[in-house]
């Protein structure tokens, strides 16, 4: 039997409305000859549960399987059928958490995943051009697993769980839960792809994408005997560059043999590879990256990549002078501890031709243990770890990237319009000394702050602004003064960079995007720069203060900032280490009621009425709240009547737009939003106390 990845579904369905129909014109057809595959619509979506913070970089990763598997079709079929994809413009965030999904068998996760985001982007009900299949890439796998470290938790110790031949690693994990169906009644097909198979670049991940994607969703099953081939065993063998499709099932699809195309791009995908060297590298080994390339091709320009983490930025390793017209191998670097690393490298020929593969290693010292994270990922919160290495508890996720407009601030920050165009969200700092952004939220007793930032400018300085048990703090990163760059926690006894805590060197690159983190914890601060400590203070909270030049109005909440530079800042989030006292504080609870605004303007954009008054219900609990949050806070007279009026608009608007769902109707959302978003913004201003 196959691997559970790979495990094929024949399901069926009652009853969907889908605009595609068989057609009598000729060409390949799916598996069972009902229907016209000459031309095929992938529609590829990225699900994340709700309490998970979407990738920064996930449009990267589906546009390179997208591209990979459109060429592979290509090849494979010389024309007779067309594969498109279609990338699904912003992540669908669930309404449900990761726990609410993983429930029963795979197949159970399989269908919750699947059918949420067939309704929330409306599939089913789309017009489709050519033969219609679903595929979703999901952030998390069946069971838990961190698919970066390669862990699974067992029996209270973390356990290697994947495959890894000899230093490469392809997909394959039990825990992943990747599968697909082909509905033949309905003619359309469901593909699922679990975090293991597509997040992490392994070795064969691409063979996982077109495997689930486009080959289980037309009817294909696995050829007999196993082979190679991209339906068989392929993703344990290499790239779907390297695989094939059984000409015994294509020629049962109603393809007729022929010549397959032979130009420069369509051989340079074929045979472009890129795979590390030694294999499995010690740390301060210096690695290379050994390429191949198609016969007698002249490279103009190779760029190489890498992350050490799966949220964390890319780096570009230093490249050495081009020398020969198609070099043999390329540095990557040397790490200096243990770490996973993914890679990415996009070359391109002086006649114009491109490629791009990425792949993925791990640097160790000692391949009979695993490696162990230095900040576990959620799916490893319940075990300790080996060598009795303690892995923290998560409670909760928060992101916390926020509209300017919405928050107290120091200076003219603004959203990155070019990146909120195309689906994501950057804030930008202002060039100014001291700027900084109130972020209204009051973090727990222990908590991770991660922030993962681009300096535009020269970089001057970072800052984080925390608290640890109501004292707060500063953690300063990189602040130019002297000709030298420091970092420092911010006050320590009263005294600020110079302290105990402080180190000398530079952090930050212009046009680099780093990861920076902060552990708080009763007894101490953490600080990490790109998977590096660079600071790890241990004392009392008490000894911690914050000067007041860098004070905000409100003493519970964060603040992230910048001195004199201009920082693109992709992402702002929050792992809860310790459980919150009951109770929420106004801006919680203002925040609260903001994350319900975007997820029901969201809902009506889609026309999802039950999501809709789903929404509502849970938020109403919360508008009756924040009158006396506000009154808690200490707001009086016009601020508080702003809050009162503010609450009253919500109520009022709300239950307009539930009665509206009740019936059935798609809610007007255009007639009530600019309400709605006022009152919103009302709130938010009725917590900023002053300048």
């Amino acid at each position: 039997m196959l691997p559970p990845t790979i495990r094929f579904l024949c399901l069926t369905v009652c009853s969907c409305v889908l605009l595609w129909s068989p057609s009598s014109v000729a060409g390949t057809r799916t598996w069972d000859g009902k229907y016209d595959t000459s031309q095929i619509d992938l529609t590829v979506a990225y699900f994340v549960p709700s309490d998970r913070t979407p990738l920064h970089d996930w449009r990267d990763r589906v546009d390179y399987f997208c591209k990979r598997i459109e060429q592979f079709h290509a090849r494979e079929f010389q024309g007779q059928s067309t594969l498109t994809t279609h990338v699904h413009a912003t992540p669908v965030v669930s309404t449900k958490t990761t726990a609410a999904l993983r429930p029963g068998d795979a197949n159970a996760i399989w269908r919750r995943t699947l059918s949420e985001t067939d309704r929330v982007i409306g599939f089913q009900q789309q017009e489709h051009k050519g033969f219609p299949i679903l595929l979703v890439l999901s952030d998390i796998n069946w069971r838990p697993l961190d698919d970066f470290y390669r862990l699974q938790p067992k029996d209270g110790k973390l356990v290697f769980e994947g495959i890894n031949n000899r230093g490469i690693h392809h997909p394959g994990a039990q825990s992943g839960g990747a599968r697909a169906a082909y509905f033949s009644r309905q003619g359309f097909g469901w593909g699922l792809v679990s975090a293991d198979g597509w997040r992490v670049p392994y070795r064969g991940s691409d063979c996982v994408i077109y495997h689930e994607g486009c080959g289980h969703t037309v009817g294909l099953p696995h050829p007999e005997p196993q082979n190679g081939s991209v339906m068989s065993l392929a993703q344990y063998r290499g790239w779907l560059s390297e695989s094939w499709l059984d000409k015994e099932q294509k020629v049962r699809m109603a393809w007729e043999p022929g010549e397959a195309p032979d130009d420069l791009q369509m051989q340079l995908f074929t045979k472009f590879t890129a795979i590390q060297e030694p294999a499995v590298p010690r740390p301060g080994t210096p690695v290379r990256l050994k390429l191949t390339w198609p016969e007698a091709c002249q490279v103009e320009s190779v760029r190489v990549r890498f992350q050490t983490s799966v949220h964390g930025p890319w780096q570009d390793s230093i490249q050495e002078e081009p020398g020969e017209l198609a070099p043999g191998s390329v540095p990557l670097g040397s790490f200096e501890r243990e770490t996973p690393v993914g890679y990415r490298v996009d070359a391109k020929l002086k006649t114009g031709e491109t490629a791009e593969i990425w792949g993925y290693f791990q640097v160790r010292t000692d391949q009979s243990r695993p490696l162990i994270p230095h900040e576990p990922s959620r799916d490893l919160q319940r075990s300790a770890g080996v060598a009795s290495v303690v892995i923290p508890v998560v409670y909760r996720e928060v992101n916390l990237l926020a509209e300017p407009a919405e928050c107290w601030s120091k200076g003219q920050w603004t959203v990155d319009r070019d990146l909120q165009a195309a689906g994501r969200m950057a804030l930008v700092s202002p060039k100014s000394y001291g700027a900084r952004l109130e972020i209204p939220y009051a973090p727990p007793e222990e908590y991770r702050v991660t922030v993962v930032a681009e300096p535009i400018d020269e970089p001057h300085a970072l800052t984080l602004g925390l608290s640890s048990a109501g004292n707060r703090f500063m953690c300063l990163f990189g602040f130019w003064r002297d000709n030298k760059f420091r970092s420092a926690i911010e006050n320590i006894d009263g005294q600020n960079v110079g302290n105990e805590s402080t180190i000398e060197g530079s952090l930050f690159k212009r046009g680099r995007i780093s990861q920076i983190s902060v552990t708080v914890r009763k007894t101490g601060v953490q600080m990490m720069v790109d998977g590096n400590q660079i600071v790890n203070w241990q004392g009392r909270p008490e000894q911690l203060t914050l000067g007041d030049y860098w004070n905000t109005p409100d003493s519970s909440s964060i603040f992230v900032g910048a001195y004199h530079s201009r920082f693109r800042i992709y992402r702002v989030t929050v792992d809860e280490l310790s459980k919150r006292k009951p109770g929420q504080s106004l801006t919680e609870l203002v925040r609260a009621i903001s994350y319900a605004r975007n997820a029901l303007r969201d809902a009506l954009a889609t026309g999802d009425t039950e999501t809709a008054h789903s929404i509502i219900e849970k938020a109403t609990p919360g508008l009756s709240s924040l009158t006396e949050a506000a009154m808690a806070a200490g707001l009086r007279g016009a601020k508080l009547k702003s809050v009162e009026d503010a609450v009253n608009d919500l109520t009022t608007l709300f239950t307009a737009v539930e009665d509206e769902t009740h019936g059935g109707a798609s809610a007007t959302w255009n007639s009530v939003s600019a309400r709605v978003n006022t009152a919103v913004l009302a709130l938010f201003r009725s917590t900023k106390t002053g300048e």
